[in-house]
């Protein structure tokens, strides 16, 4: 019996169950059709690599990990979970592994990677089912398996988008969209998340109870250029480790939402003016504590309003100032 789709959820937000799934969107033209449907034929065919096939066992020291990671928290309380039951009953299900595309005589792991590392700190070895597999068919895979068994967050399935995207197997992300089941709009969102600093996303870690929106919401704040120094500043504050994952991704989002925003900038204001006749006109630009006037004419009546100009100055200035004094004394 074919297994449910495991991407039917993947964007949707921890605190908003109701929000609707994105439709796809593939832009497939030219070349792109065929190798959609070559990616489609993949994740189509992805839950069933392993049936039928010989489990072997392998020492994890000749395992590699995958290329492309797809975890922040490789540790804590579900590994631990993990350890105890592997530890107790054994490995109840393989890992699935490729020959090293790179080094003869060793694996690279497509997924599995925890049971991995249990098999190494128990110093036992892994059971494994060995494929022969493509970069494009080890990340479609890798993907449908981890979002179908693995509890992954918002923020490990955008930074995976992100990694695939670095890794540049078309000019569309066509691939991404077939691998991770999303419309191009959610896939920009996952890219623009995935982008947000390192030092940053680590000090935070998995954020299990963050979804999407929210995540948006705080990529929007740290793209002001002031709040990336007071994010740095806020995770290297005292207690800030100590808090949970979901707890430090609240704390930061608050402290930058209540950081004042900065002011904009007034730039000059200009103006124009002109003769009745229009046989003279000005550009006038007035800019903090400077004015400048600049004088256009067919003829020479420009040079002449100047020098007029110029030498009325001390009789306008006191002009001036007498009606902005009587101004300011109520007459």
């Amino acid at each position: 019996m074919a297994r449910k789709n495991p991407f039917a959820n993947l964007l949707e937000d921890a605190h908003s169950p109701d929000q609707p799934q994105p439709s796809l969107d593939y832009t497939v033209k030219g070349a792109s059709r065929s190798f959609l449907s070559s990616i489609n034929e993949i994740a189509s065919r992805a839950d069933r690599l392993m049936e039928g096939e010989p489990i072997v066992e392998l020492d994890p020291n000749d395992v590699a990990t995958s290329f492309v990671r797809d975890r922040l928290d490789e540790d804590g309380p579900e590994f631990d979970e993990l350890l105890s039951a592997i530890r107790e009953r054994g490995q109840d299900s393989p890992i699935l592994v490729r020959p090293h595309p790179k080094e003869a005589g060793r694996y690279m792991v497509v997924f599995g990677h925890r049971r991995l590392k249990v098999a190494a700190v128990l110093g036992r070895k892994v059971r494994a089912v060995i494929r022969q597999l493509a970069d494009s068919e080890h990340v479609v895979a890798q993907g449908q398996e981890n979002s179908a068994r693995a509890n992954l967050s918002f923020i490990e399935r955008a930074l995976y988008a992100g990694e695939l995207a670095r890794l540049r197997y078309d000019q569309d992300n066509t691939i991404i969209l077939a691998a991770l089941s999303v419309d191009r709009a959610s896939l920009s969102k996952m890219l623009s998340v995935a982008a947000i600093s390192e030092p940053v996303l680590r000090s935070i870690g998995a954020a299990k109870g963050i979804g999407r929106d929210r995540w948006y919401e705080l990529k929007l704040l740290l793209d002001r250029p002031s709040n990336e120094e007071r994010a740095k500043t806020a995770i290297g504050e005292a207690g800030f480790a100590e808090l949970s994952s979901d707890e430090r991704f609240n704390f930061l989002l608050r402290r930058l939402k209540a950081a004042p925003a900065a002011r904009a900038v007034v730039g000059p204001k200009l103006a124009k003016w002109s003769a009745a006749d229009g046989s003279i006109t000005a550009d006038v630009t007035v800019d903090r504590a400077k004015v400048t006037m600049a004088f256009k004419t067919k003829g020479q009546d420009a040079k002449a309003f100047g020098d007029y100009l110029s030498g009325a100055l001390d009789s306008l200035y006191e002009d001036f100032r007498r009606q902005a004094t009587e101004t300011n004394n109520g007459a």
